[in-house]
């Protein structure tokens, strides 16, 4: 029952200390340099969480060309680049995985 305790305990401790930056903090009296600097922090976090899945599919680095999830990922920002176009770049991500897989079968 303790261990329980202790997991929400920090749940709850985690959800305070970030609910308070966001419901007592004023956003208007952040430097501005901070503003700015906050516009890229989801960019930041998706590819902190999606650049490890294509550089270390095995859960060590492959930057081969012999890893079809880098060659797909790859495809994908540059389709990114071209078309701006979320669904675009996810699809033609995905279509050049599952060609790579085929051919690597």
């Amino acid at each position: 029952m303790s261990e329980w305790l202790v997991i929400v305990g920090a749940g709850v401790v985690t959800f305070l200390t970030r609910a308070s930056f966001i419901v007592f903090a004023d956003p208007h009296k952040f430097p501005h340099g901070f503003r700015v600097a906050l516009a890229f922090v989801p960019a930041a976090v998706l590819a902190a969480i999606v650049v490890p899945g294509l550089a270390m599919p095995h859960g060590s680095l492959d930057l081969s060309t012999a890893n079809p999830r880098l060659l797909a990922g790859a495809v994908a920002i540059a389709v990114a680049a071209r078309v701006k176009n979320p669904l675009a770049s996810i699809v033609a991500g995905m279509v050049a995985l599952w060609g790579l897989q085929s051919l690597a079968a």
